[in-house]
């Protein structure tokens, strides 16, 4: 019998037995099971288990997070359900018979904006600010701007949008035209080149369209026939539309051309034919649809049913977040930005964000008591606050359900007064409180008017509805039975062994920064145990203690998972989001199971090619299975040398 026989037997009857398994694969910390009938999963009693740290459903799987010995827990249930693994791919493709067409097109969208996230609110930040500088009549009895009144202030505007430019009038088309390459495999480069085409200095400006006479549109005369030279900056459906073209004409071109002239033939006549089809056929027919969308949408926000518009897309947005909808938004967003100057919408999902951060704020209060509670609590406030709801939406106010329902009433009445107010920003940017720096300076009054709603409201109907619902456990005022509080033997065995203190050294040279910081939900809320990150310097993870190598991911090579000589479980994770690189750039320099010392080579990577994934390069360092009894010291907001400096104590 294995060692988690008995808790893959249990798990494997609250997921609905065997035969609702359609396909089962884990990463570094999660079981990642495909369910034929996902209503059939017993949430709460999986959630009570031991060995589980939490759950969530996510693109159609049901994933498990069960930490650093996910490994020996996956043979043990595969063993006891009599099913086979797949691969991660596998799982993904088998989980979209759990979604419908629309969670798929959504799927896709949201794949390829995913990478373009970080460009998109470095530029909301920039154009923020340029609001400050350039747009608020601040003095001299509200007459001038600070660019008014300073030469150097009016240069560091000019400078700024350099950036801003690049990022929402050329880096959309072309950012969008790579990222649809790279997700579908094929030739990156070719997609950039393809969207630098959509944007070029040859071509009339979008912006200027609408003001030109046809008959002054510059045109491409071929003769018998004309196409208008416009360009397509910050358009995103002209940009999908092109991108996707080139794809299919590239794999057809491969299927048909001999290998010994592939080289020159299919790239020529794959992007010669897409930038043709895009500028003769698609980029019409998608700056139409675009215009169409945005159209209706800013009918609805400022037509005669505004306010009812209004209150159903606050009261909604939070569980759009949920089935991954809200990603839709983004290409709303810039549509409506291309073609009416600004969004209101966007303003509204700042506000959403903000309504379900106030309920947490109120279960912070209310479970001030509760030690464990306040854990996930306080950083999950934070970070909706910043913008980032997933943390606060699957950690705190979906597990209550009554907070997340405050949250959504709040934004409904928020929404409404944005609406009504006709607040609107400039760009996509940061959401939560900072999304004030994205409003237009005249409406920055009234999306503050806003925000007071949006905290007040969730916060105070939270307090009220959670003093009659929580328990007095919940909220920390009462013990809990013992039998539940009781340790189990394993932890009772692991709570007798020596208790002395232990130090463990800098994993990377770089800064050391608190595992709050790291801005993913499951390592940032400490959903996998409490740990510290480093920002790497360097590239070779080294062992930060005395121990034994317990996990390897083979496939992936991103992540280690080690049992430290006085007992602990640490796991090392390099990157953010790295498991989808496929262990492109990763090796490792040990083997499971070999003991090693403190500073033994154990992974190396490449950082320029995480970079050039689109992915974080920060390396969190977690232990997975608690210190019973013990206190942990974090040595964070230094600068460490790898194998040298003293990050982390245990005493």
């Amino acid at each position: 019998m294995g060692k988690y026989t008995e808790d893959a037997r249990q798990l494997l009857k609250l997921i609905g037995g065997r035969e609702n398994i359609a396909a089962v694969s884990h990463c570094m910390t999660r079981m990642r099971f495909v369910l034929n009938k996902p209503e059939l999963a017993d949430v709460k009693a999986i959630e009570e288990m031991r060995v589980v740290k939490g759950s969530f459903t996510q693109a159609g799987q049901f994933q498990v997070i069960i930490g650093n010995t996910v490994a020996e827990f996956y043979n043990d249930f595969t063993k006891e359900a009599g099913v086979e693994g797949v691969s991660k791919d596998a799982v993904k493709s088998a989980a979209k018979k759990n979604q419908n067409p629309l969670q798929r097109a959504v799927g896709v969208i949201a794949e390829i904006f995913a990478p373009l996230i970080p460009a998109i609110i470095v530029g909301g930040l920039i154009l923020g600010f340029r609001n400050i500088i350039d747009s608020l009549y601040l003095f001299e009895n509200g007459t001038k701007t600070l660019c008014d009144i300073s030469q150097f202030w009016t240069g560091v505007d000019s400078f700024l949008w350099l950036i801003g430019e690049a990022v929402f009038q050329v880096g959309i088309p072309v950012g969008i035209c790579w990222s649809v390459a790279k997700k579908m495999g094929t030739t990156e480069m070719l997609g950039i080149v393809l969207g630098l085409t959509l944007v070029s200095g040859q071509l009339l400006n979008a912006y200027d369209v609408a003001s030109t006479a046809a008959a002054d549109i510059p045109k491409w005369d071929f003769g018998f026939f004309q196409i208008n030279m416009i360009g397509y900056q910050a358009q995103v459906i002209p940009a999908i539309l092109a991108a996707f073209t080139l794809v299919y004409l590239e794999r057809f071109f491969k299927k048909i051309t001999p290998q010994a002239i592939s080289m020159i033939v299919v790239p020529f006549f794959s992007l010669l034919l897409s930038v043709i089809a895009a500028h003769w056929v698609l980029g019409p027919i998608g700056w139409k649809i675009g215009s169409a969308i945005s159209s209706v949408i800013y009918a609805g926000i400022t037509g005669s049913f505004r306010v009812v518009f209004a209150a159903i897309f606050g009261f909604f947005y939070a569980p759009l977040v949920i089935t991954g909808l809200h990603h839709m938004s983004n290409a709303i967003d810039f549509q409506l930005v291309a073609s009416y100057g600004g969004t209101m919408l966007w303003p509204m999902i700042a506000l959403s964000n903000i309504a379900q951060g106030s309920a947490v704020l109120a279960m912070v209060r209310l479970q001030k008591k509760n030690a464990r509670a306040q854990e996930v609590n306080v950083p999950a406030c934070i970070s909706c606050y910043l913008g980032v709801t997933e943390p606060a939406i699957f950690g705190v106010n979906l597990k209550y359900v009554f907070p997340f329902v405050c949250g959504m009433i709040g934004s409904a009445v928020a929404a409404v007064i944005s609406v009504s107010l006709m607040v609107t920003a400039n760009a996509v940017g940061v959401g939560g409180i900072p999304g004030i720096l994205s409003i237009q300076p005249q409406y920055m009054i009234p999306f503050a008017i806003a925000m007071v709603a949006a905290i007040v409201i969730p916060f105070v109907l939270t307090s009220i509805v959670g003093k009659k619902k929580l328990s007095m456990t919940d909220r920390g005022l009462a013990q809990p039975e013992a039998a539940e509080s009781a340790p189990e033997s394993a932890d009772q065995e692991k709570a007798g062994q020596s208790g002395s203190a232990a130090e463990l050294c800098a994993f990377l040279s770089g800064k050391v920064i608190p595992i709050e910081e790291v801005g993913d939900g499951v390592f940032s809320e400490k959903i996998l145990g409490d740990g510290l990150a480093i920002e790497p310097e360097s590239d070779t993870v080294l062992a930060p203690a005395k121990g034994k190598i317990a996990t390897l991911m083979q496939d992936s090579r991103h992540a280690v998972g080690m049992i430290l000589e006085n007992g602990e479980e640490v796991l090392i994770h390099v990157g953010l989001d790295t498991v989808q690189m496929q262990g492109d750039g990763f090796a490792y320099l040990v083997t499971e199971n070999q003991e090693v010392e403190a500073g033994t080579p154990l992974i190396r990577f490449d950082r320029e090619k995480i970079r050039q994934a689109g992915k974080r390069e920060v390396t969190i360092m977690v232990f997975t299975d608690g210190v019973d009894g013990k206190e942990l010291d974090f040595h964070t907001g230094i600068h460490a040398t790898a194998g040298e400096t003293i990050i982390a104590e245990i005493r």
